[in-house]
């Protein structure tokens, strides 16, 4: 018999998308609002506050909903987020970089209270659908691991203080002038201006962080070092989080990554974490448009998998060699005009960066590519990489490439 103390034990478990399925259509006769009394809300904020102490942050939950949910549950999991939001004043209370991720899901909006009936209402989800979502939902939220915890949890917070608004900071300028820059590289459609753009991006990002080395403590207590998380998105997650691991070390930024999740940590100066998530975006849009063309030039109907995994595996290698190149010509030339050796600043950025590593990821370790590649799709991704703009310079976890895993 379904009643309310049977539903209260069904989601005391970690339900899986199977099961989910097979429950909806019983729950949705019985609970038609898919909530009754709040429940299922109460369940899912309990869940949501369970992976906050597990290190999860609510980028983090809202990549893993679409991950192992689907993208139906993404907008109940943005609910819920900004209904925890409400409830704790986060935006008084929570870090910066928290708040940052609640603005970019549109969660820092809801005056009102919310919850799984508010989102069904506004879906227009059947019962059965809302049902089945919730379950996937809960299962996946209970499902989420241990992480490494980059910023407090809620519970840690403290009281409500006021936020000043800050003026434009000249990392600001900089990065809009490289954002402009590898917006008309993606848009162009000629590979040699996307080439010059691209390229005159990684030069900005190189020399900024030049001058942001030498305007600092000279020595690594004295650099600010910060942290970061990257999603990366189904297909391909290794080979994407190999050319993030290659624009990533030629711009003296740390990746470890969750194998399994998606999930990649960023360590290095703020101003080289922007400019490497802006970088890594803008080459995964030509990557994409880049393999599209080759396999039309390829006419490939069997193998693709293999032969996409291999062009970006490819375009990945070639990419980091490129980038390398035109950060140490840029430094040499920012050294040459200012008649000075940079070397001794930049190393102590770099120290400072792997000490937080060592101390936020002591169980890190290298994680090696597979070594066996379809070789026209590893040619054909570099040959696309050296027409690629590359301008602006400047769960297991593991690092792409040579870089650390923990696992």
């Amino acid at each position: 018999m379904i009643d309310d103390a049977w539903l209260e034990e069904l989601l005391r478990h970690r339900p899986d998308a199977e099961s989910a399925a097979q429950l909806a259509p019983g729950l949705a006769h019985h609970f038609p609002d898919v909530d009754p009394g709040g429940l299922v809300t109460r369940t899912l904020l309990d869940a949501l506050d369970a992976a906050w102490e597990r290190g999860w942050q609510p980028a983090d939950v809202s990549h893993v909903a679409r991950r192992q949910a689907g993208a139906g549950s993404v907008p109940l999991v943005v609910a819920l987020i900004a209904e925890h939001a409400r409830r704790t004043d986060a935006a008084a209370r929570a870090p910066e970089s928290w708040i940052d991720q609640l603005r970019d899901l549109g969660a820092l909006s809801a005056d009102d209270a919310g919850g799984v009936a508010a989102w069904q209402r506004a879906a227009r989800r059947p019962p059965v659908e809302g049902w089945r979502i919730a379950l996937q939902l809960l299962g996946a939220l209970r499902s989420t691991v241990r992480i490494e915890a980059l910023v407090p949890p809620p519970s840690r917070w403290g009281a409500a203080r006021a936020r000043p608004e800050r003026p434009m900071a000249a990392d600001d300028r900089a990065l809009r002038r490289i954002r402009g820059l590898l917006a008309k590289a993606e848009s162009t459609e000629f590979a040699e201006e996307a080439e010059a753009l691209t390229a005159k991006a990684q030069e900005l990002m190189t020399r900024h962080a030049v001058d942001a080395a030498l305007l600092a403590d000279a020595s690594p207590a004295g650099i600010d070092v910060d942290t970061r998380r990257v999603h990366v998105a189904d297909p391909y997650v290794r080979a994407k989080m190999q050319l993030l691991g290659a624009v990533a070390d030629a711009n003296g930024v740390r990746l470890v990554w969750y194998q399994g999740l998606g999930i990649a940590n960023l360590v290095g100066v703020r101003a080289d974490l922007d400019a490497v998530e802006l970088l890594f975006t803008s080459l995964l849009l030509q990557v994409t448009q880049a393999l599209a063309a080759a396999e039309r030039a390829e006419k490939r109907r069997v193998a693709a998998r293999t032969f996409r995994r291999a062009f970006l595996l490819g375009y990945a290698h070639r990419i980091g060699e490129r980038l390398t190149t035109a950060r140490r010509h840029a430094t040499a030339e920012a050294a040459a005009a200012r008649g000075m050796d940079l070397l001794p600043v930049l190393r102590s950025r770099q120290e400072a960066v792997e000490k937080v590593v060592s101390d936020l990821f002591p169980q890190v370790r290298a994680g090696r590519s597979r070594s066996s590649v379809d070789a026209s799709g590893w040619y054909a991704g570099r040959a696309a990489a050296e027409r690629a703009d590359v301008h602006p310079r400047g769960a297991s976890v593991g690092c792409s490439g040579e870089r650390g895993a923990l696992g």
